[in-house]
């Protein structure tokens, strides 16, 4: 195996410690053409789509890269900002603010950056990028608090992918889900609670998760259970009957069954049956993207109202809630034992580098 290219190391230079938080992607533009390289990436991956690599290759190269970018690209654009895709958006910001709030409990050096999982910047280029600034332990922070094999263990691959790569690895730890997690409840309903204080309540809150096959679950992957759990933990924290919540599934693709219920079908039912106010939230996206701003508070809203509900209101992501920046600190601290500290003296640590480097070079090492 050709090994990548180390950068430049000099005996005593800083050690850093990296939390990278990984997102799933978002393509460079909101047109057919990007839409198309973005796609290829994403349903090219195995673990997205898993039926038999000849027979998907005909279909996503036959058919759906010929037909679902320009439809894709015209949802892109009804929620295109004009700093650019809102998830990409969200997740840079999430990243500056996580390392601001981590500065106030950690005095080792350490930096936080962040990367997709499809399209740019990507997990193997940031990871590179902090290998070169001297991170030699780094944690993985992915941004699906719910696990799943298609898109929390996908994100592990791209990073095990580069680790094989790699002649002089960093230290790796990986977390693999916080879907019950204290602090995540809390930002949760937190964030809820905020709407509701200037909105109202409504009669119904629809919790909408990412769907995915039911193949998955019947195969032993954890997350139509995981979101189970995070659903009931935040109607306790809400305090909410069952009569007053729903948990549903959306983004669908395909003909095979998907996890349900399916959250267009639960809105029209809800419509149908007389309730005059939903509010929809997705506890499952921690920063806002196509999924929620175009299929949630857009389409969801049209199914709802064209089967005679009166009033619908989409309850924004986590985004840059500062509970939900907390929680991320929190997550983190909790997986970053013995990695950092609270108290770090500068100048010994500097004398000490020092000190290795002078016996290094005693001893004929090159710079």
């Amino acid at each position: 195996m050709k090994y990548l290219k180390e950068p430049e190391y000099s005996h005593g230079q800083q050690a850093r410690t990296g939390i990278l938080l990984v997102n799933l992607g978002t393509p460079e533009a909101p047109t057919a053409k990007a839409l198309r390289t973005y796609l290829k990436e994403f349903l090219s991956d195995p673990r997205v789509v898993e039926i038999p690599r000849a027979v998907w290759w005909l279909i996503l190269n036959g058919i759906i890269l010929n037909t679902r970018p320009k439809k894709s690209a015209e949802k892109y654009a009804a929620i295109w900002t004009a700093d650019g895709s809102p998830l990409k958006v969200h997740t840079e910001k999430q990243a500056k603010l996580l390392k601001g709030w981590l500065s106030e409990k950690i005095a080792t050096p350490f930096m936080v950056d962040y990367a997709m999982r499809y399209g740019n910047p990507s997990i193997r280029d940031t990871l590179a990028k902090m290998k070169a600034a001297g991170c030699d332990r780094i944690l993985i922070l992915p941004a699906y608090p719910q696990y799943a094999a298609s898109s929390t263990a996908t994100a592990f691959d791209a990073a095990y992918v580069w680790l094989q790569k790699t002649r002089t690895q960093p230290a790796l730890r990986t977390i693999k889900h916080y879907h019950d997690h204290p602090a995540y409840i809390h930002a949760l309903a937190a964030n809820i609670r905020d709407h509701w204080q200037m909105h109202g309540r409504p009669d119904v809150l629809v919790m909408s998760f990412h769907g995915v096959p039911r193949y998955t679950l019947d195969k032993g992957d954890p997350y139509h259970c995981e979101c189970h759990k995070t659903a009931r933990l935040l109607a306790g924290a809400l305090g909410l009957e069952a009569q007053q919540y729903r948990l549903t599934f959306q983004s669908r693709f395909g003909r095979a069954e998907w996890l349900q219920p399916y959250t267009d079908k639960t809105l029209g039912a809800l419509g149908r049956e007389g309730v005059g106010r939903v509010d929809v939230v997705a506890p499952g996206f921690t920063a806002d993207c196509l999924e929620t701003l175009e299929e949630l508070a857009m389409e969801g809203r049209a199914h709802f109202l064209a089967a005679g509900g009166k009033a619908f209101h989409y309850i924004p992501a986590l985004n840059e809630h500062p509970h939900w920046i907390a929680a991320l600190g929190r997550i983190a601290l909790d997986n970053l034992g013995g990695w950092v500290s609270e108290t770090w003296d500068r100048d010994a640590d500097e004398q000490a580098r020092q000190a290795s480097k002078n016996l290094a070079l005693k001893l004929g090492a090159r710079g």
